[in-house]
């Protein structure tokens, strides 16, 4: 178990730091040629650790709305280099794992048929109000 969260974490490292990355690049050549890019770079780069592992995906065998990750995917990488470097690393990324969590809130509860536990509930929103705690200091220090 500590393996899998220390690698959760890793991993959004790697994320808040590509997204950075793109971010920059976003703005010297666009939101899109970013994205693009960035699976480019992506796709080669999988492509060589799977010539490496000597497996190749098997295509044939996949539904192909599970294919619609691919667009969702590239829809993000594509905003998120729009939006990280307009309103800086840390308000986009809290704005991501917001939607994040509401929309696995969301997902949950038709998946499995039942609303969240209070405790979920909780959870959610301590997010939300992480986010808005920032917001209001700023309205706070403006009325003093």
């Amino acid at each position: 178990m500590v393996f899998l969260v220390s690698l959760a974490l890793l991993n959004g490292v790697l994320i808040a730091t590509s997204r950075t990355v793109n971010g920059r690049l976003g703005t010297h050549k666009g939101a899109f040629r970013a994205s693009v890019w960035n699976h480019v770079v992506g796709f080669a780069f999988l492509s060589a650790v799977l010539l490496v592992l000597r497996t190749w995906p098997d295509v044939t065998d996949t539904p192909v709305a599970a294919y619609a990750g691919g667009v969702f995917g590239a829809l993000f990488v594509a905003v998120n280099s729009y939006v990280f470097p307009r309103l800086g690393a840390m308000t986009a990324s809290v704005l991501v794992i917001s939607g994040q969590v509401l929309s696995a809130v969301v997902i949950d509860c038709v998946q499995q048929g039942a609303l969240p536990t209070p405790i979920r509930l909780a959870g959610v929103a301590l997010v939300l109000l992480g986010l808005a705690l920032p917001r209001l200091r700023r309205t706070r220090a403006e009325k003093d």
